[in-house]
């Protein structure tokens, strides 16, 4: 899962023409490197916050054996995955109309799937109801010991690129940009970060703007891992305290750069995934010149939406 480079044109060997195939992707002159997260064993960044959410449970809570998560499909997985190799039960619930394919897959896990809510700010709400009827244990979307997992990502990705001027990442809950900075701060780097949001989907940009938790309605379709409708106070700390601007992408952007990356790199893309890329496709000339990071956080859409997005139905 090692960061890939982006290297001039001219470059003869097979590795730079690939790496010349995603420089025209950025269509901005930048030299790109892309941390691939699509091919963990659940397909996405997740993986990482579960494994180290679940072990952290397991040595404060040894008697612990059932779980409850509320997710959109990534963080269920993880905690899925990660409950399994613990030998726990697990609960997710989700919104109606969910991903068909994420869905089969935490069933495929072991998970019991419990349908709630439109979004997953009420699906999340009644998995901690859930959990406080039954004495389970609740996962939060956002915790400590899911940031120190997801950091993991970012030690392997600023240990093997280059110096980055910039890194573009995407905000879900807040754990992978938390993660980000954890990281970046602890190793003395200057590299700037600049966050990603869906424009139906803005609750922490309206909060970066307003230095406070704003809640925001989600609409969009394609993002559905940057679905969140209320930001977690202490994640939105960190990033009021370090983060350089947090820019919004529209579905139709996002969807563009899925298709670039499949055609470029014949990498799959979910839509929370393509979000670094359409946010530096979008800042375009402002970041000419610099060397950025890009965080392919996933590639779990569903055959149905990504053959729409292959032919520009979006």
């Amino acid at each position: 899962m090692a960061p890939s480079p982006v290297s001039p044109p001219s470059s003869p060997n097979r590795s730079h023409a690939a790496c010349a195939r995603c420089h025209r992707i950025g269509r901005f002159g930048a030299e790109a490197w892309v941390k691939h997260e699509n091919h963990s064993p659940v397909g996405a960044f997740k993986l990482r916050g579960g494994l180290t959410y679940v072990d952290a449970v397991q040595r404060r809570e040894p008697q612990c054996r059932a779980l409850v998560a509320a997710t959109r499909g990534n963080h269920g997985q993880s905690i899925s995955r990660a409950a399994r190799l613990a030998g726990m039960s697990v609960t997710v619930y989700v919104p109606h109309g969910n991903s068909v394919e994420k869905n089969a897959a935490m069933r495929a896990l072991g998970a019991e799937l419990v349908e709630h809510g439109s979004d997953f700010q009420e699906a999340r709400e009644e998995a901690a109801r859930h959990a406080a009827r039954t004495g389970a244990h609740f996962v939060p979307a956002f915790h400590e010991d899911l940031v120190r997992g997801v950091a993991t990502l970012w030690l392997e990705f600023f240990r093997s690129a280059p110096a980055l001027d910039v890194v573009f990442v995407p905000i879900g809950q807040g754990s992978g940009i938390n993660a980000c900075i954890a990281v970046r701060n602890a190793l003395g780097l200057a590299t700037r970060i600049i966050g990603v949001v869906s424009t139906g989907a803005p609750c922490y940009a309206l909060s970066f703007a307003a230095g406070r938790v704003v809640e925001a309605p989600v609409t969009t379709f394609l993002a559905d891992g940057l679905a969140c409708r209320l930001p977690d106070q202490e994640g939105l700390d960190p990033i009021l305290a370090n983060v350089d601007e947090i820019v919004q992408v529209t579905d139709a952007e996002i969807a563009a750069a899925m298709r670039l990356i499949f055609a470029t790199t014949h990498n799959v893309a979910e839509g929370a995934g393509a979000a670094a890329t359409a946010a530096a496709l979008q800042r375009g000339a402002t970041i000419a010149g610099k060397r950025v990071g890009l965080a392919l956080t996933g590639g779990n859409v569903d055959s149905d939406v990504f053959a729409r997005v292959l032919a520009a139905q979006f």
